[in-house]
Formats: C-alpha cells, sequence, structure tokens
C-alpha cells in the first residue's frame, strides 16, 4: 500500500473556519484507491508551517504529497502550476509580517508541481466539478509550504507526486464568516479531494 501525505491549514485572517482542515479530518487513515491517507493539520505560520510539512515528510515517507489551501473567492478547484521563491502579504497567525522575503536563500526561483495537475482538471470536469489550473500559488503561506517540501524532495532527489492545491469556500464558511463569496457543500469539496487522489493511479 502506498502512502500519502495530505495537508490542511487551521483558520487564518478574518475565516472563522477553514474548509481543508475538516477535509484532512475527514480523510484521515482512508484508503482511496491504491493509497492509504495520513493527515496532517499544518499551523499558519511562517516558520512552523513549513517545518511542520518537512517533519512529516521525514518521519512517513510517503509515495505522495498534496496540500490543500483555501482561495476564498474562487469558484473552482485550482490545482497549482509553481511556487516561487517569495514570502510575502498578509500577517501569519503569530503577527509575521514578510515582504519579498525568500522561503530559502539557495534555492530555485521556483518549482514545478509534481502532480498530474491536468488529469485532475481534466477528472474534476468529468465528474462535474468545476477546475482549472492555476498559475500562481501567491506569496503567502500556501505558496511556502508548496515551494518548501518541492526543494525538500529537489534536495533529496526524491521524485514523487507533490503539489499544491487550493479550493472554494465551504458553505459553512460563507455563513459564518457572514461573506458574500462562491462557496461548494463540505460534501463536494471531499469528494473532489477523493477524485484526485484517485487520479494519482
Amino acid at each position: 500500500m502506498k502512502k500519502l501525505l495530505l495537508t490542511g491549514f487551521e483558520p487564518f485572517l478574518d475565516h472563522p473556519i477553514n474548509p481543508t482542515e475538516k477535509i484532512v479530518q475527514s480523510l484521515e487513515g482512508k484508503t482511496i484507491g491504491s493509497y492509504e491517507i495520513t493527515a496532517v493539520l499544518l499551523p499558519v505560520d511562517f516558520e512552523k508551517g513549513p517545518a511542520k510539512i518537512l517533519e512529516a515528510l521525514r518521519e512517513h515517507q510517503p509515495d505522495a504529497v498534496i496540500s490543500l489551501g483555501l482561495a476564498a473567492g474562487r469558484s473552482a478547484i485550482t490545482p497549482e502550476r509553481i511556487a516561487i521563491n517569495c514570502r510575502d502579504g498578509e500577517p501569519d497567525n503569530s503577527g509575521v509580517v514578510l515582504e519579498d522575503a525568500p522561503v530559502s536563500v539557495e534555492g530555485a526561483d521556483g518549482y514545478f508541481s509534481t502532480l498530474p495537475i491536468r488529469k485532475f482538471v481534466n477528472l474534476l470536469k468529468e465528474n462535474g466539478y468545476p477546475a482549472e489550473i492555476s498559475n500562481s500559488a501567491g506569496t503567502y503561506l500556501c505558496n511556502n509550504v508548496m515551494y518548501t517540501i518541492l526543494h525538500e524532495l529537489q534536495k533529496e532527489n526524491k521524485q514523487i507526486p507533490a503539489g499544491f492545491v487550493h479550493i472554494p469556500a465551504s458553505h459553512e464558511l460563507v455563513v459564518q464568516g457572514k461573506r458574500n463569496m462562491p462557496s461548494w457543500s463540505q460534501a463536494d469539496l471531499v469528494r473532489a479531494v477523493e477524485i484526485m487522489i484517485e487520479g494519482l493511479e
């Protein structure tokens, strides 16, 4: 049985919940296709988040890595094409603000996802779920974590599928946060992630 490391994030900024947290909780320990899932919840912290995913990578030695993040305002599932060597943007949950800071001083300018992102998009659409490739993971924690894992795999010369997928808000987030934005049911978000995992075959 292969092992998949699946990560999500805790709530951040003004979002009272994070649907990726509920996704990883619901899929922890399950077997989907030929992958047994190990789920890890990451803190929204420029230092602790990347450190925790590297710790999980070393501990579990997974055969694939899918990290999930919330892209509030997007209406589709969006696998990310590339992570860039930059940390910038809003304060993290510890109040740290970074501006034009590298993720790694010795790292490449960017790393492309090694997930089958085009296949993911096609499979999701075939199953009735809006999906498209995103060409920017931003410069916040999502990009930071994606860059960190791909940089580490490059250093270790490990060739496994790894990358990041942004998901829309859940209905619950929109209701609790009193926000006007596109949203999906939590059940559909979970099913979409399951479809992508099945697509790793």
